[in-house]
């Protein structure tokens, strides 16, 4: 099993690192930016355009800096942070074109779909759901995403 992720994790990676290659000429404009300079900041921006692509930040469903009772309101929470980065960036969910999900336990799979699917009106999104053992704060579910702007 442990293999299994382990090459998921190695697949992502490459194509991130394939996608950024194809764009890395192009103009870059950040969404929630950060820089080393923000010193009491997690060393991280929350999503980072490259042309008509959005590469997503993991997000973590917490309210209050607390992970809620409720699997499914976790998703939720998860899942409204990325739908309010797509929309910083003018697009919609309909524009992703890659989500990852890390969860930290694979019984909470259910619960996370019943929750996803509700976030789309045309195809879903290539996808992967990893179970990932320990998330940072106790959180069940960490969310990745790319999005590329649709022509239509």
């Amino acid at each position: 099993m442990k293999s299994g992720r382990i090459l998921s994790v190695v697949i992502a990676t490459a194509l991130m690192v394939v996608a950024g290659m194809v764009g890395a000429h192009e103009e870059r404009s950040y969404i929630d930016g950060r820089s080393a300079s923000d010193e009491n900041l997690p060393p991280f921006s929350g999503a980072v355009m490259v042309g008509d692509t959005l590469y997503l930040s993991g997000v973590l469903g917490l309210v209050d800096g607390k992970v809620p009772a409720d699997p499914a309101e976790e998703a939720r929470v998860a899942m409204d942070a990325i739908k309010t980065g797509v929309e910083a960036a003018g697009m919609t969910m309909d524009d992703l074109v890659m989500v990852q999900i890390y969860c930290s336990d694979v019984a909470h799979y259910g619960a996370f779909n019943g929750v996803y699917k509700t976030y789309f009106t045309k195809e879903y999104p290539a996808r992967a759901f990893i179970g990932a053992g320990d998330l940072l704060f106790d959180a069940r579910f960490e969310i990745l995403a790319t999005a590329v702007k649709r022509a239509d």
